[in-house]
């Protein structure tokens, strides 16, 4: 019997945009990266927060650049996106992090604003980066796409009528982009994270996800920032050639659980 081929287990080289990057699952995810030898562009809405996250790569020996920008401003997007990829002569792969928490039902007074900008940011965000993003991704033989939704996108919860759209319509996103560009060897995958230790759940009291994980999460507890990430880079692996359109939730177990 023939020897199976050897895929690469590799990013080293490989130039990386991750948007959302200065806090939670996207700081995570770019330190991740930078650790396996990719050049991580570490984007996010803050500059003394971007430059935090470069630091801490660039001090423990990974290589990373950061860029202020808001996914929701087409313009921005499309420069951010061009400079990435020059700076690194190369982009390879586009983390979709980029998110914010978005409470309201659709009685509230502020129904309108909140949906248009979670509608802006959590989803057209990704479309246009990945849009802008095209002609260097067709340049790459490592083509890699992550979305990063949530498992509100698999089953709601009351006062997020925003949120749970855009994630929802991601997973949309997800499918439509992997059907459209897998002939060219770009894939494009989606993430949904559960509980997640990250700063929008940190507000919430030690006793309440106690009691939360208790009955809704098999593993009984909330995950970590970085258990997101290593799904993601999973995901990029030139290995993972094979995997596109694929919707996998980092929950702990909780969305399969019945009661």
């Amino acid at each position: 019997m023939p020897r199976l081929s050897k895929l690469s287990r590799s990013v080293a080289g490989r130039g990386v945009l991750v948007t959302g990057a200065a806090s939670g699952m996207g700081r995570a995810t770019a330190h991740l990266f930078a650790d396996e030898g990719a050049m991580v562009a570490v984007t996010d809405l803050k500059q003394e927060a971007v430059d935090a996250v470069v630091k801490e790569i660039t001090d423990a020996g990974g290589k990373a650049r950061g860029w202020v920008f808001d996914v929701g401003k087409r313009e921005a997007v499309e420069r951010v996106v061009k400079e990435v990829a020059e700076a690194f002569g190369r982009l390879d792969i586009i983390v979709n992090n980029a998110g914010l928490a978005t409470v309201g039902s659709t009685e509230s007074s502020r129904f309108e604003e909140v949906w248009a900008l979670a509608i802006d940011v959590m989803l057209t965000g990704p479309a246009r980066i990945v849009r802008a993003a095209l002609p260097y991704l067709r340049k790459s033989d490592c083509a890699r796409v992550v979305n990063i939704a949530s498992t509100e996108a698999l089953g709601a919860t009351p006062g997020g009528v925003g949120y749970a759209a855009a994630k929802t319509g991601l997973i949309g996103v997800t499918r439509s982009l992997a059907v459209e560009y897998g002939r060219e060897g770009i894939t494009v995958n989606c993430i949904c994270p559960g509980a997640i230790r990250t700063g929008l759940t940190e507000r919430i009291p030690e006793e309440n996800k106690e009691k939360y994980v208790k009955r809704r999460v098999p593993v009984q507890r909330y995950g970590f920032p970085e258990e997101v990430a290593h799904m993601t880079l999973s995901l990029c692996l030139p290995a993972a050639s094979y995997v596109n359109g694929a919707v996998l939730p980092v929950d702990g177990g909780m969305t399969i659980k019945n009661a």
